[in-house]
């Protein structure tokens, strides 16, 4: 079986390629611009997958295009015969998202088009969708279960492009039965591989809490801030539900075993989370315990985009893919300090 994963050097995409050749008789083809992964320097495969085939003894076909090359894309699939496409090739930052609407718009729906037209023309009508918990927009109820609207009350346009691409895969299903499609809408992903190789390592300043936690606790960034203690939420800061990103990766892996099942079509849409929300204090709390570091922070503002609490309802996970969060909040904080206390400087050390 051949897999080809479009955004595989990246966070999630990278966890998920490990779990991947774990299994057997499976062929790993990975697509990445390199936006929000390391390469390093003179290499040809980034540093994230080059640790990956060390620690599996596993190759990786690797190809440095943007999923917006058409004739990039028919090319990999001329040469390969891709039985299924795991997508997460996106901007991700909700933040960043609010100041570059356009880059955003054009890299994550455009590029998904581009997937799907590239997918179409090769007989290739397999997906499972790298979505998230920001297409609920500011939630009507709490937990969010996968019945709960989405569209309306998006906070920002990192969530709109989810949503849109969601729409799109739903009229795609609707006019041919070919299709199978899972969305996997998951919540935050934290953590990393047990083994301290592969983590999240931003290219950037980061966007997301954990890694700006761990940033703090190793010495690279001098403090956390904490956008808003205002909200109506335990202590008054943002409650979210963090999830591991092995256990994602695994929702992923269980999400392509559907495809096995000849009668499966139609577009499905899934939550991957841990059922519980979490404070950002309580994260800061939690990281500190097990990685026996201060976490200095400051409360400025509320963040634009951001929403008081959000976590979900994992029962579909259960019923459709046999799937639950197995890894406690002190173990994502664990695990992630471990990467971090390894890799102070990321993939560049």
């Amino acid at each position: 079986m051949s897999i080809l994963v479009t955004g595989g050097a990246g966070y999630v995409g990278s966890h998920t390629v490990i779990a991947l050749l774990e299994e057997k008789d499976v062929d790993i083809i990975v697509v990445d611009n390199l936006s929000n992964a390391y390469r390093g320097d003179g290499v040809k495969k980034p540093e994230p997958l080059l640790r990956i085939e060390e620690m599996t003894d596993r190759h990786i076909h690797f190809y440095d295009i943007d999923i917006r090359d058409r004739n990039g894309l028919d090319k990999i699939f001329d040469n390969h015969k891709i039985d299924c496409v795991i997508h997460f090739a996106a901007l991700k930052a909700v933040g960043e998202s609010v100041q570059k609407p356009l880059e955003y718009y054009q890299a994550n729906i455009s590029g998904t088009c581009t997937l799907l037209e590239s997918m179409r023309a090769h007989n290739v009508y397999k997906l499972v969708y790298s979505s998230s918990c920001t297409v609920y927009g500011d939630p009507q109820r709490l937990p969010l279960d996968e019945n709960h609207p989405t569209g309306g009350g998006i906070t920002n346009p990192y969530g709109k492009t989810k949503y849109f691409c969601e729409e799109i895969m739903k009229d795609l299903c609707s006019s041919d039965q070919n299709w199978k499609i899972v969305s996997l809408r998951y919540f935050n992903p934290v953590g990393a591989h047990i083994s301290g190789r592969i983590g999240e390592d931003p290219t950037g300043p980061p966007n997301n809490l954990m890694p700006y936690i761990s940033q703090v606790a190793v010495g690279r960034l001098q403090e956390l801030q904490v956008f808003g203690s205002d909200y109506p939420t335990v202590d008054g800061t943002g409650v979210r539900d963090y999830v591991h990103v092995v256990d994602l990766a695994d929702g992923h892996l269980r999400a392509a075993r559907l495809f096995h099942d000849q009668s499966f079509r139609g577009f499905h849409a899934v939550n991957l989370g841990t059922g519980q929300g979490q404070s950002v204090l309580q994260l800061v709390s939690s990281f500190e315990r097990v990685s026996g570091r201060r976490v200095p922070y400051r409360v400025v503002g509320r963040r634009a985009g951001d929403v008081a609490a959000n976590y979900a309802d994992v029962t579909l996970a259960r019923t459709l893919l046999g799937w639950k969060a197995t890894r406690s909040l002190d173990q994502m904080c664990e695990d992630t300090w471990r990467w971090q206390e390894k890799n102070p400087r990321g993939y560049r050390d």
